[in-house]
């Protein structure tokens, strides 16, 4: 592995974590395979011009983030060279997108509520009165939290969401328990952003990561809307695409 840029000092972004963005970058180019062991500490300390410790940072950052792994008395190395793909289509339903690419998928409900909608939620679900139910939610793959969302409905049409997606983990299932058997993409739009305090925890990112904010509205087969949603995507674990997967 060799370094394509230089670090900056005093730009406002740590030593460690530019050294760490450029492993990763040289991973996700393909200049590091999974499971190739990582260079010795003094070697990149020699490469990047700077102390062990600062080498120790960004190593023990990779790792949190599951970009490496450490091995006790073998060393570090590349755990996972290959980011999860995302693709984003008329019908976007997260374990069927993710199945051929990992063994086990899985949805955990972080929390709930019930609140008046802000102008924008109502907005998006076209609503004029009433209340909406939040979800806030945590997806694994492979038990490695890759993405976390939080989700609006109409709490008239779908009352019981809360208990629904507690027992079935899924949006989808539990759109069936209320009779909505199928639903489409209307709209999404796509930004990046630092990781917040949330983000950090819930995605065991380390400080200075980068998330994608993917923000969306589903609507049901007679086009009304069911859902207003945004996730949270670790960067360094998933890409987006847009549109149907070629067969060439």
């Amino acid at each position: 592995m060799r370094s394509s840029h230089l670090i900056t000092r005093n730009s406002g972004v740590a030593v460690w974590r530019q050294i760490a963005d450029q492993i990763r970058g040289d991973i996700s180019a393909g200049k590091m395979a999974s499971g190739v062991r990582m260079p010795p500490e003094v070697e990149l300390a020699t490469r990047f011009s700077v102390n062990r410790h600062t080498i120790r940072s960004a190593i023990a950052a990779l790792t949190k983030e599951g970009v490496l792994r450490a091995e006790q008395g073998r060393g570090t190395f590349v755990a996972n060279a290959k980011k999860l793909t995302y693709r984003i289509g008329e019908r976007t339903r997260f374990s069927e997108i993710l199945s051929t690419q990992v063994r086990e998928t899985k949805g955990v409900l972080l929390g709930s509520s019930l609140e008046e909608p802000t102008a924008e939620v109502a907005s998006a679900l076209g609503m004029h009165s009433g209340m909406v139910i939040r979800i806030d939610t945590m997806h694994t793959a492979d038990n490695n939290p890759i993405s976390c969302a939080t989700s609006w409905f109409d709490a008239a049409r779908v009352p019981n969401i809360i208990e629904d997606y507690r027992a079935t983990g899924s949006v989808t299932a539990a759109f069936k328990r209320a009779g909505i058997d199928d639903y489409l993409r209307q709209s999404t739009i796509i930004g990046a952003r630092h990781a917040d305090a949330e983000d950090l925890r819930h995605l065991k990112l380390s400080p200075g990561a980068i998330v994608i904010v993917a923000t969306a509205v589903n609507v049901d087969m007679d086009g009304r809307p069911v859902e207003y949603a945004t996730t949270h995507f670790s960067a360094d674990r998933m890409e987006i695409a847009i549109g149907r997967q070629s067969s060439l």
